[in-house]
């Protein structure tokens, strides 16, 4: 597949490469993509400002 790429440090990747095993993912690429894809439509789907922060907070996103 060729398109946008996404730079990770080495310790991240291995990271999400053990949750991906983890979660029974097949590629960590795969992880990733449904991880981004959950979090994109939880945003999406925020009825507020406050909503989202709220949301990413949640996800760990936000302090």
């Amino acid at each position: 597949m060729f398109g946008p790429k996404v730079r990770l440090d080495k310790d991240l990747h291995e990271r999400l490469k053990r949750c991906a095993e983890a979660a029974g993912y097949s590629s960590v690429e795969e992880f990733i993509r449904h991880t981004l894809d959950k979090a994109a439509q939880a945003i999406e789907e925020a009825d507020s400002e406050e909503e989202v922060k709220k949301r990413l907070q949640g996800l760990g996103y936000l302090d």
